[in-house]
């Protein structure tokens, strides 16, 4: 069948163009993580102060009283005439970086979207036929499912830490994995391509985000909110509390491993259907049973009192298992599935 090269070039323009916005995108969240620093340190030198103003009419004094010195004299003078800045009014103007950043991500999500089924419109099939288009799906499955559970303000300062590495995945897709749009092998020619690679490619994106999540759950246990220290401590402070984040990966992983389960699954019959076995540990096949047995522990342990603490550890070799799945058993293992990366 032959390829129309004009909706493949245009596919090949709107990845670029939702890339351009991606980053465009990230720029802006970073600044808004840095203002979201500022509100910070401005609630809780507010809290601070009227914590002090508590103590002095508690204690029935003031440094205007009868009998005051001139040294509290002088120091009141100073705090007067010294700038508060206030919360609501820092707070306000982050606010809009974060609407901004929302609103980038949600047109790049739509470009990216746009690119995909013109790449499937252009090939006259899904576009699941190697590792280019599979990166554009995932990728484009992390920031959708992003988007959607993340909608509330708090979560809006993890933007930074999922942009970053979804535009280093699009960038290595486009320039290394690259393919120019063509049929798929004969073994990928099957009705169960389109059923398979989209229920892995979603339990995946699920997956990257729950594994940053968790990721970030260990940076905030090192350091705790509102007693962060050093360098790290400043990196981690605009992010929300390690319960949060923990939660948050939790939710999602509850989710990944049904549908991860799902797609081995639906696998496994396709397998049956194209080479009369349902399972013959295939190094993809062994890596992606070892990936769910890991997501599989990480919900037990997260489930386990005094297993809890070491299961963002677990969640996290998932997520690196998964991506060390994605390459190196694809591009460098021979095997079954060696295909994967090819037309």
């Amino acid at each position: 069948m032959l390829i129309d090269q004009n909706l493949s070039n245009f596919s090949d323009i709107a990845v670029q163009t939702a890339f351009v916005i991606y980053a465009i995108a990230l720029f802006i969240s970073l600044a808004y993580y840095g203002r979201m620093q500022s509100v910070i340190d401005a609630r809780r030198a507010a809290a601070a102060d009227r914590a002090q103003s508590k103590q002095k009419v508690a204690a029935g004094g003031s440094p205007y009283a009868p009998g005051a010195d001139d040294a509290a004299l002088a120091d009141a003078a100073v705090a007067e005439t010294t700038p508060v800045k206030d919360p609501s009014v820092l707070e306000e103007k982050a606010d809009k970086l974060g609407g901004m950043t929302q609103m980038l991500l949600w047109l790049g999500i739509v470009l990216h979207v746009v690119a995909i089924v013109l790449r499937g419109l252009a090939t006259h099939r899904f576009p699941f036929g190697n590792l280019y288009e599979y990166v554009l799906m995932v990728t484009a499955g992390v920031l959708i499912v992003s988007n959607i559970a993340m909608q509330r303000k708090e979560w809006r300062t993890m933007w930074p830490w999922i942009l970053t590495p979804i535009l280093a995945l699009m960038f290595y897709g486009s320039t290394k994995l690259y393919a120019e749009s063509a049929p798929v092998v004969p073994a990928l020619q099957s009705h169960w391509l389109p059923i398979h690679v989209t229920v892995v490619s979603l339990g995946a994106s699920i997956s990257v985000v729950s594994g940053i999540a968790s990721l970030l759950t260990m940076l905030r246990v090192w350091q705790p909110k509102s007693a962060e220290r050093g360098f790290a401590g400043v990196v981690a402070k605009p992010l929300p509390s390690a319960k949060k984040l923990d939660q948050l990966a939790y939710r999602l992983g509850i989710i990944a491993l049904p549908t991860l389960g799902l797609g081995i699954v639906l696998g496994a019959i396709w397998a049956e259907s194209a080479w009369g076995r349902f399972w013959g540990w295939d190094p993809k096949e062994t890596v992606s049973f070892a990936t769910w047995i890991l997501y599989a522990a990480y919900l037990h342990a997260r489930a386990t009192p005094s297993w809890r603490k070491f299961s963002p550890w677990i969640n996290i070799a998932a997520t690196s298992l998964m991506v060390f799945n994605l390459f190196f058993i694809n591009m460098v293992v021979s095997g079954l599935h060696s295909y994967a990366g090819l037309n």
